[in-house]
């Protein structure tokens, strides 16, 4: 059987805003950007045409900077693109900063994504024309290229310009010659349309329009967008009107807000028990069935797949490496995990008896839609694993499981993880019934204990006081190890991540069996050393591994399960979870691992929700 399983890390892009319309675009345009701020980004901007003149305001840094230089009575304009920006070409600087305008500053574009050709087009604009290039970005030859083959009609400039561009790019045009419009194209970066009445909206996410409406189109690829105060034209690459469905949102603005607690990412770990309680719920019948709604595959196409291949990037790569542990412990079936970026440029055996699965957040990682279209192309099946409905990667599936774990705005995922991970223990046990390695008495048992984790996880969230007072106490550790065996390794794994990405501590995970193979000889007095410590059939061998990095001065604390009273005499402080099936146990170990992630960065002082050099979601290669 080849199940082939890509996950990508929910770490982004920059931020696209548009609105033509009955109002002031300025409000809509700095509301629209302050919803996609959890994307990261290092500069903001704005283009408007206020009577006829092109207006471009552009700052580095946080958008708040920007906000306080526009007073929104000072410009009468009912048309404007924004954009904040995560700097792939050139310094984060105002210079680099979006928009970009061409010569005569008529024409004014933003652009998510890359031009991976942009230096052939510069050079042959340079020749063929007197253009001065202000900035180091590739997104800049845009607007010199539109303008370049601008003749009345911006539209047509606009798919002469990009059959010319190699990349992945959402772009959004404005020009004071044709006012009255917004041209926008997408390839490979998301982008969707909102409806209004007598207003139009476009942007890169769902939270940037919900203020405004609710109602939205999903761009495909290689279509282009002509939007009006009174409405919406698509166009394929042809210039063919396509139609196009009208998607409802249904969930509630109120969920991407903080609710009281300082940081999103802080939210986003205490919201864990609802996330499982979710998914449980649309997933499993009151007689313990497994639906895999979204998914019309039958037992007998399940069982014609060859291999299982895992796919992943940074955190989704270490809920792979659990879907890898569960889909072979429950199913039997051996399964590959290999990181998403490095596999795409590998030779592969994939083919029609392939089955792909893209699990990710935000559905929008380019190496994840790439190796999922490459998959495709070689006749593979395509199933999802995703949060976000419309997103690239459902939209280009066979099939698609939501993992419903609400909109997820903290750069550094959490509740998408687990999520993530819950999916594939579902998938995995589903598997299992399959192909007849579970009987309905462990099927009964694994789902009873799956319904307790919500509970459990409450119950490690109680203690979110002691990890702080923990963290309190350890902030400036310039280094900390984490280590563990067997499935805990995986916790292991993605507790260092997290440490790294939000804290700036120097952190890596190991296997504990590999200390004496090099690695013990960095521990030396009052190395912070945190040993995963659940799993019974190598916990004499973990408490070994535990006494050799004390005997060379280092302070441990463990993670273990409740009753574990021998833990008590080897490490220095214990945190405990729930007990559960040891199989089940990295849904708990990880979440005292996230708050110690989170207070620890807390108290460095650190932008939790934004960590520097990261993204939501992670668009170029």
């Amino acid at each position: 059987m080849v199940l082939f399983v890509v996950f990508e890390e929910e770490i982004i892009m920059c931020g696209v805003v548009g609105y033509i319309g009955k109002n002031k675009a300025l409000p809509v345009l700095l509301n629209g950007l302050s919803k996609l701020e959890y994307r990261g980004y290092d500069s903001a901007g704005i283009a408007l045409l206020d009577h006829n003149e092109m207006i471009v305001k552009k700052r580095k840094g946080r958008l708040a900077g920007l906000e306080k230089e526009l007073i929104v009575d000072d410009y009468d304009a009912f048309i404007g693109i924004g954009h904040t920006r995560w700097a792939t070409h050139g310094a984060p600087n105002e210079v680099n900063a979006h928009p970009h305008t061409n010569q005569v500053n008529s024409i004014a574009v933003i652009h998510n994504g890359i031009i991976e050709n942009y230096l052939k087009i510069k050079e042959w604009l340079q020749e063929v024309s007197e253009i001065t290039f202000k900035s180091e970005t590739d997104s800049e030859v845009i607007a010199h290229l539109i303008s370049y083959y601008y003749d009345g009609d911006l539209m047509d400039a606009v798919y002469k310009a990009v059959d010319r561009m190699e990349g992945a790019y959402a772009i959004s045009v404005i020009s004071k010659d044709e006012p009255d419009k917004i041209i926008a194209v997408r390839k490979d970066s998301p982008l969707i349309v909102g409806i209004g009445e007598g207003e139009q909206f476009l942007a890169s996410d769902i939270p940037a329009l919900l203020k405004y409406t609710r109602k939205v189109h999903f761009i495909e690829n290689d279509e282009f967008v002509l939007l009006t105060k009174d409405k919406i034209e698509i166009f394929d690459a042809f210039r063919q009107p396509v139609e196009r469905e009208v998607f409802e949102v249904t969930w509630d603005a109120e969920s991407a807000e903080k609710e009281g607690y300082q940081h999103f990412t802080l939210k986003e770990i205490h919201e864990q028990p609802k996330s499982f309680k979710e998914t449980l719920s649309r997933r499993i019948d009151k007689d313990f069935n497994i639906h895999l709604e979204g998914v019309d595959f039958t037992d007998e196409e399940f069982r014609a797949f060859d291999k299982i291949y895992i796919v992943a990037c940074g955190t989704a790569y270490h809920a792979g490496l659990l879907g890898k542990y569960a889909i072979e412990k429950f199913a039997k079936v051996p399964v590959e995990v290999e990181i998403a970026s490095e596999f795409r440029y590998k030779d592969s055996f994939i083919n029609e008896k392939s089955l792909f699965i893209a699990v990710s957040q935000s559905g929008e990682t380019l190496d994840t839609l790439q190796s999922l279209r490459e998959a495709k192309r070689k006749g593979a099946k395509i199933l999802s694993i995703v949060n976000v409905v419309g997103s690239s990667v459902s939209r280009d599936s066979d099939g698609v499981l939501y993992t419903w774990a609400g909109p997820e705005i903290g750069v550094a995922s959490t509740k998408a993880y687990t999520s993530q991970a819950l999916v594939l223990y579902l998938l995995a046990i589903k598997l299992g019934m399959i192909y007849e390695q579970l009987s309905n008495v462990q099927v009964k048992e694994l789902i009873d204990e799956l319904y307790n984790m919500p509970a459990y996880i409450e119950r490690v969230l109680e203690q979110s006081h002691r990890v702080q007072e923990f963290a309190d106490s350890q902030f400036n550790n310039e280094s900390v190890f984490f280590m563990g065996r067997g499935v805990d390794l995986y916790s292991a794994y993605e507790a260092s991540l997290k440490f790294k990405e939000i804290s700036y501590v120097n952190s890596f995970a190991i296997a504990a069996g590999e200390l004496k193979h090099g690695t013990i000889a960095l521990i030396e007095d009052e190395t912070l050393v945190v040993a995963l410590a659940t799993q019974q059939h190598l916990y004499e061998k973990m408490l070994s591994n535990i006494v050799e990095v004390k005997a060379r001065g280092a302070y441990v604390v463990a993670v273990a399960m409740e009753g574990d009273d021998e833990i008590l005499k080897t490490a220095d402080e214990v945190i405990f979870i729930p007990k559960t099936m040891e199989c089940l146990a990295p849904l708990l170990s990880v979440i005292p691992m996230q708050l110690f992630a989170y207070y620890v960065s807390v108290a460095k002082g650190n932008d939790v929700d934004k960590p520097r050099n990261l993204a939501k979601s992670v668009t170029v290669e």
